[in-house]
């Protein structure tokens, strides 16, 4: 990383600018906040979406209900597998209407996408429903929803790297500006006499 390379204009050196010095404090800054802002971001924000998860992960563990259907005709072929959970991998499930009992007890009757390879009437295979009875998505499990909350932190924690090392970037941007333009004033004044014998020392 970049930012550590300003820290080598500590060293004393009749050389060094006011804004070398300038560039070596934004830069010690700028490692600070990523050391200690960037993991403790990461952490928050990690913890809060984990959270977030977990209780829907309890919730939908709660409401959804795998039960099983029977197969009373087959539909035609459906189209993707709307969920992204799903492990299946085949590109399209077969669509069929299909019987089944949800949670509450109701008998219910309608379009589902089904695994089996090849359904045929009487055939037997579960689906997720609601407690209604209506069909549902497969549950969020815990170890995908504590993958999402890590990614979430790892995240929070590259944005803050990226954010710290902007504002880095600017400032030594504007520095270096700022010393471009004392130089050319010192060369504007230095410069009609530049080369000619007798003048300066």
């Amino acid at each position: 990383m970049r930012a550590i390379g300003g820290l080598w204009r500590w060293r004393g050196n009749p050389l060094r600018r006011t804004t070398d010095l300038a560039e070596a404090w934004v830069a010690l800054a700028a490692l600070v906040l990523i050391l200690v802002c960037a993991p403790l971001a990461g952490v928050v924000t990690g913890s809060r979406v984990q959270d977030s998860l977990q209780r829907s992960v309890r919730e939908q563990q709660r409401t959804h209900h795998l039960v099983t259907a029977t197969v009373v005709e087959k539909l035609g072929r459906g189209l993707l597998d709307p969920d992204p959970s799903s492990t299946s991998t085949r590109d399209t499930r077969d669509r069929v209407l299909a019987d089944w009992t949800g949670a509450d007890g109701t008998t219910r009757q309608g379009a589902v996408l089904t695994d089996l390879r090849s359904p045929h009437p009487g055939d037997r295979f579960t689906l997720w429903t609601d407690d209604h009875g209506r069909i549902a998505d497969r549950p969020l499990d815990r170890a995908t929803a504590t993958t999402h909350a890590v990614l979430a932190g790892v995240g929070a924690a590259a944005l803050v790297v990226a954010f710290v090392e902007t504002c880095r970037r600017l400032i030594v941007w504007r520095l270096v500006r700022r010393r471009y333009a004392r130089w050319d004033q010192a060369w504007a004044k230095a410069g009609p006499d530049w080369g000619r014998t007798g003048t300066g020392s």
